[in-house]
């Protein structure tokens, strides 16, 4: 038997080197057929992100198909092949981009690591100290005190001149649970308005609210800001913080990052930067409807969402809605211009680089399809439900097609046939 295994450990070594030599390496043959690679990987990209998209159990694929392109991006040194980039530059920069928070320094998405992020942005998306005084943070922590919660923040704006008063309303978020708890849907919002003059932003301050009853407390508490620059833009900041409980009743709140307990990519739900209002009805009382209309016009002034250099949106690509009547028409039959359907589907009216930012992968499902089945997108059309379904499954299905003779508008873009949009930021 060692003679046997001896005589084919033997054969292997003088066959492999031949064997070896006659097949080209992996870099070799991407770099012989460039244009063939990047197809292939851009449909395996796409369909495993229209999966995850779909459902989370999707997600391990989706990463494996994105790490096995980065990583032959760099094995093969691609991304520094100047013709390659020159063909390809859509696809090497959205890979790019797209990989950034599958670094363990990255959760957040931007270019800049995690740590550098919340250094650097410290001073934005602070938590004013007033809102973190123990009494007011024991009155915010359940629903049964949230009116001697909101007692407190009048009395603050009795002491506060008219351009700066507390903005403030409680309600029932329709689509997003809290960090660290998918159930947790009650909300206090509060907007603190900033000094463009002073460059100090607005700043949405938003605590989780626990239901009625429950011992296990909600901890978020999250920090969206808004600093509006002269051009019609503004920048976004973001940060989340956690509630601590202690059993002696004090409460002590720090960073979610700080705390070991990771983040989240930020522009996967905030592509618009700040968030409208959309309350579930009837979960805003009446004294505070007028309250929604003023945060909702304060996010509409604010112009374009930028995200003060740490991501550049354009190189994610165009979003919903953006294509043209001729590839619908090819997509989903000569009758469908026609249809109520095909008539909502102008997301990218508002939805573009120039104004709200365009509605792109990564993207949060449940943002979406509460919006747009829900009722509030696109703002002041009216359909019926059988039809908000079909034009929510129709956004998608043209977005992520994959299909060689009528590419969606992702595929389009990313294999160079839209180079007129987005337009750059």
């Amino acid at each position: 038997m060692r003679f046997r295994l001896s005589v084919i450990a033997c054969c292997l070594l003088l066959v492999a080197p031949s064997t070896f030599a006659r097949s080209p390496s992996r870099c070799a043959l991407v770099k012989s057929q460039p244009d063939r690679w990047v197809t292939a990987r851009v449909n395996s990209l796409i369909t495993t992100a229209r999966a995850a998209y779909e459902s989370d159990d999707a997600l391990p694929a989706y990463h494996r198909v994105l790490d096995g392109i980065t990583r032959t991006l760099r094995r093969c040194k691609l991304s520094e092949d100047a013709d390659f980039v020159n063909h390809h530059r859509e696809f090497v920069e959205y890979v790019a981009t797209i990989s950034l928070d599958r670094r363990p320094d990255h959760e957040l998405g931007f270019n800049v690591p995690d740590k550098q992020y919340f250094d650097e942005t410290r001073s934005f998306v602070e938590v004013p100290d007033y809102l973190l005084q123990p009494a007011f943070l024991k009155l915010v922590s359940r629903w049964e005190t949230l009116d001697k919660a909101k007692a407190f923040l009048r009395q603050l704006n009795s002491t506060r001149s008219a351009s700066e008063q507390l903005v403030f309303l409680s309600y029932i978020s329709r689509h997003l649970g809290t960090p660290d708890n998918d159930d947790s849907y009650r909300r206090l919002l509060i907007v603190v308005p900033g000094n463009v003059a002073l460059g100090i932003p607005d700043k949405w301050v938003q605590f989780g609210i626990s239901d009625p009853g429950q011992r296990v407390l909600t901890r978020n508490l999250s920090v969206v800001s808004a600093l509006t620059n002269a051009n019609g833009t503004f920048d976004a900041y973001f940060k989340d913080y956690f509630r601590t409980f202690r059993r002696n009743g004090s409460i002590t709140i720090k960073g979610r990052w700080e705390l070991g307990e990771g983040d989240d990519n930020c522009a996967q739900c905030h592509k618009s930067g700040v968030l409208p209002i959309f309350p579930v009805a009837g979960s805003v009382t009446s004294a505070e409807l007028e309250a929604v209309e003023i945060v909702n016009a304060r996010f509409r002034s604010y112009g374009s969402p930028r995200f003060g250099g740490y991501l550049d949106q354009a190189k994610l690509g165009p979003g919903l809605s953006m294509a043209g009547g001729e590839d619908r028409n090819h997509r989903f039959g000569k009758d469908f211009a026609a249809t109520n359907v095909a008539r909502a589907m102008t997301c990218q009216s508002c939805h573009n680089p120039q104004r709200l930012g365009s509605l792109n992968w990564p993207m949060d499902p449940l943002i979406l399809s509460s919006f747009v089945e829900g009722g509030q997108m696109p703002f002041g059309m009216t359909l019926k439900n059988v039809e908000r379904r079909r034009l929510y499954e129709t956004l998608i299905e043209e977005y992520f097609a994959t299909d060689n003779a009528n590419p969606g508008i992702l595929k389009s873009w990313l294999l160079g046939q839209h180079r007129e949009f987005p337009a750059r930021n």
